[in-house]
């Protein structure tokens, strides 16, 4: 069982930045497929960046320049860099880890409110 556990969440302005993080139960890997996602109100989830089973990144076009996503190996701990937030970034952020066989597993959430 893996258990995920993100923070950083919170309330900021327009243009401005937060740091999310998700810290695992289970070690982290060059190449364990993991990523964020995002539910904002009455819209399904979508894909935020994650990383690939080859340790390359992918990004939502709506997104692209502005989040960037890491990890820490040493702490088992994958961050999303956010910057230059906007109102329609405003949602629950999700990480999710999936293991070799193809299970997926995934966090509690993180609020994550931009508004002035």
């Amino acid at each position: 069982q893996v258990q995920l556990v993100e923070s950083g969440g919170g309330l900021v302005q327009p243009g401005g930045s937060l740091i999310l993080s998700c810290a695992a139960s289970v070690i982290i890997l060059s190449n364990n497929v993991m990523g964020w996602y995002r539910q904002a109100p009455g819209k399904e989830r979508e894909l935020v960046a994650s990383f690939t089973s080859a340790g390359s990144t992918n990004y939502a076009d709506s997104v692209k320049g502005r989040f960037t996503i890491s990890r820490d190996s040493a702490k088992n701990t994958m961050y999303l860099q956010m910057n230059s937030l906007k109102p329609e970034d405003t949602a629950v952020y999700y990480c999710r880890y999936s293991t070799y066989y193809g299970v997926n597993y995934w966090g509690k959430g993180t609020l994550v409110t931009v508004s002035s």
